[in-house]
C-alpha cells in the first residue's frame, strides 16, 4: 500500500480558461483526440448555420 491519492476533476465546475489548462496538461496523442473533437464539432454547427441561413433565405 502506498500513498496513492486518487483526485477526480469534474470540469462542469471549471471555466473555460480552467478546463482548456487541464486539457493541456494531457500527453499529446489525448490532446489530440480532445481538440480534434471539438473542432469537428465546430465545423458541424457552423455548417449546419450556414446551412440553415441558406435554407431561410430560399
Amino acid at each position: 500500500m502506498g500513498n496513492k491519492v486518487s483526485t477526480e476533476i469534474t470540469l462542469e465546475d471549471k471555466t473555460a480558461s480552467e478546463q482548456v489548462r487541464l486539457i493541456a496538461e494531457l500527453d499529446e496523442k489525448d490532446k489530440s483526440v480532445i481538440f480534434g473533437l471539438i473542432e469537428t464539432m465546430l465545423t458541424k454547427k457552423k455548417f449546419k448555420d450556414s446551412f440553415q441561413k441558406n435554407v431561410a433565405a430560399l
